[in-house]
């Protein structure tokens, strides 16, 4: 796993799990993290981050086919 360091200013009112949430939300509707490793990055399950990715926007139906296999095999 890589760690990335963002400094962000002190004006910006966002807590981590917003941040981190934003990001994994991004990346999963890219195609670039599957559910699971999407919620593992925010660091909740994938039921949770399930129920969460509404709030922030996105869609929890990925364009990608191989992702649906993968969520479908681990359901």
């Amino acid at each position: 796993m890589k760690t990335v360091t963002i400094d962000l200013p002190d004006s910006l009112d966002t807590e981590e799990f917003e941040i981190k949430m934003l990001l994994a939300g991004q990346l999963y509707e890219r195609g670039k993290l599957s559910l699971g490793q999407a919620a593992q990055l925010v660091g909740i399950s994938k039921r949770s981050f399930i129920e969460i990715m509404g709030r922030f926007g996105f869609s929890m139906f990925s364009d990608s086919i191989e992702d649906l296999y993968n969520d479908i095999a681990n359901a």
